[in-house]
């Protein structure tokens, strides 16, 4: 049962990263700009996001087991899609089904092992998901470089199809079906819809303002509507007899807190992901499968410490690790910030991914676990699928916003850089038209060689420095997530019972 949520959590988790090392070569194979890329991501991440509180919530009241089996389903036949995507528009569509799947799955492990296990050993079964879906979460660039470069970026998404078919085959076998019996049979389908206008209409206008302006009327328009969707949630979330979202579960100060430090500290990490491989690749000159591997590092600490950080949970309360591990994370972040172009991984990339892979390490287990003991295993389902969706949210909103931190400071640094090298006008002027494409920009073919070259030096320092703006935001987000954790989360384990 265990091994079984840990396999299609993973499939899950591993979409969600490895299509960050595939974004240069789709940029290539489809002729995407940085934007129309960023949308792979997004709609994926999106749909995720906005749906698994509705995932957590239908498993509680129509069977975990059966909404996990349905999500796996979904997943495996969106994979295929994705695989055999001919353009942009298909791919992008066929990730946000990945979503919808993703976000049936997901909340459904957690409930699952919640349900199986007591509540003494909840802590280490948790933590050995924790480890095993964050360790192929971390395995996903690096399995998405070699795909990528020994096949090709579709082999990315196809590899789903054995693992779906596995996981299908166990969850029928081994998993036994479990609910919420208070929750009755009525679902909030309006509350579904209004988080998922909400959330896609914020994204929409954060994705497209870098583009369009933040004057444009469709950006204003998405905005507005996010605004009005979410009142809207509010308000159907408050009348609903059987609400997707029950707001007395944040009268728990454990799981107000943990929740705000997974808001900070996800948005913090997903941003990193997204923009890591586009620098190493774009600006230092890796092929997709060395990109991947720089991450190894992460996976290997997060797989060997995942487990013990849970079983400290368990005996000595989560708030120690939970403010120590944002806090070691944060300098994993500023790490990142330090390199320019060029130099050995080894002394460069090397340090902040371990720094950085120990500090969630310490950190997810106890987290995870704070939310499952929160308020028992009735609202199991629930609590997941609050606590997933705003891990999701946050890296959703962190590739947006921090998407404009990233543009703002490539975009500085590239105006200077082409004006103090000289680079003449209509060269400047054609490089400058493509500023959209960032890193994937394409170097003028008519310049001389000198001139290309320096162009080329342009942009990737371009995109180091915007890298870099990015790291600082993100640790600053860890730094605040950590001071969260240790004002609202208590020092010590107690029973659900006390804290409802």
């Amino acid at each position: 049962m265990l091994a079984t949520t840990i396999l299609a959590s993973s499939m899950v988790f591993v979409d969600g990263t490895v299509a960050n090392v595939a974004l240069p070569a789709l940029q290539e194979s489809l002729g995407a700009s940085a934007r129309e890329a960023q949308w792979v991501i997004e709609s994926y991440a999106l749909m995720l996001a906005a749906l698994l509180l509705a995932g957590g919530a239908a498993g509680d009241r129509f069977g975990r087991r059966k909404v996990f089996i349905l999500g796996t389903l979904v997943f495996t036949l969106s994979s295929l899609a994705c695989g055999l995507a001919a353009s942009m528009g298909q791919l992008v569509a066929a990730r946000a089904v990945q979503g919808v799947g993703g976000a049936l799955l997901v909340p459904g492990s957690l409930a699952i092992i919640s349900a199986s296990f007591e509540e003494e050993q909840r802590g280490k079964a948790i933590g050995t998901w924790s480890g095993y879906t964050s360790l192929t979460a971390a395995i996903g660039p690096v399995l998405g470089g070699f795909l990528i470069g020994h096949l090709s970026w579709r082999a990315a998404f196809l590899i789903n199809l054995p693992l779906g078919a596995a996981v299908l085959f166990l969850a029928w076998r081994f998993v036994p079906e479990s609910r919420d019996p208070a929750s009755g049979t009525r679902f909030d389908w309006a509350g579904a819809v209004l988080a998922s206008l909400s959330l896609g209409s914020l994204v929409y206008a954060l994705t497209e303002a870098p583009a369009q302006g933040w004057t444009s009327a469709a950006v204003l328009a998405s905005a507005a509507l996010a605004v009005a969707a979410a009142g809207l949630f509010v308000a159907q979330e408050r009348r609903h007899p059987a609400p997707l979202l029950r707001f007395q579960l944040f009268r728990s100060r454990d799981f107000s807190g943990a929740n705000l430090l997974t808001l900070l500290l996800y948005a913090g990490l997903g941003g990193g992901l997204y923009f890591l491989p586009l620098n190493l690749i774009q600006a230092q000159g890796y092929t997709s499968a060395e990109a991947g591997s720089a991450l190894l590092p992460f996976v290997a600490v997060m797989f060997l410490l995942s487990r013990w950080s849970g079983g400290i949970a368990d005996r000595y309360g989560a708030r120690l690790p939970l403010v120590a591990g944002p806090l070691i994370a944060a300098t994993g972040f500023l790490l990142y910030a330090v390199p320019g172009i060029g130099g050995s991984y080894w002394q460069t990339y090397f340090p902040a991914t371990v720094v950085l892979g120990l500090g969630m390490a310490v950190t997810v287990a106890p987290l995870t676990t704070t939310v499952m003991n929160a308020h028992g295993e009735q609202l199991a389902g629930m609590a997941s699928g609050v606590n997933n969706a705003v891990s999701r949210v946050g890296a959703v909103l962190a590739i947006g916003v921090l998407g404009l931190v990233m543009g703002a400071g490539f975009g500085r640094t590239l105006d200077a850089g082409l004006a103090s090298n000289a680079i003449p006008a209509p060269l400047s002027q054609e490089v400058q038209a493509q500023r959209g494409k960032m890193g994937a920009i394409e170097l003028p073919p008519q310049a001389p060689p000198q001139t290309r070259a320096a162009i080329k030096q342009v942009v990737a320092s371009a995109l180091v420095s915007g890298f870099r703006q990015v790291m600082f935001v993100s640790a600053g987000m860890a730094v605040v997530g950590a001071m969260f954790a240790w004002a609202m989360i208590s020092p010590k384990p107690r029973s659900p019972s006390r804290q409802r």
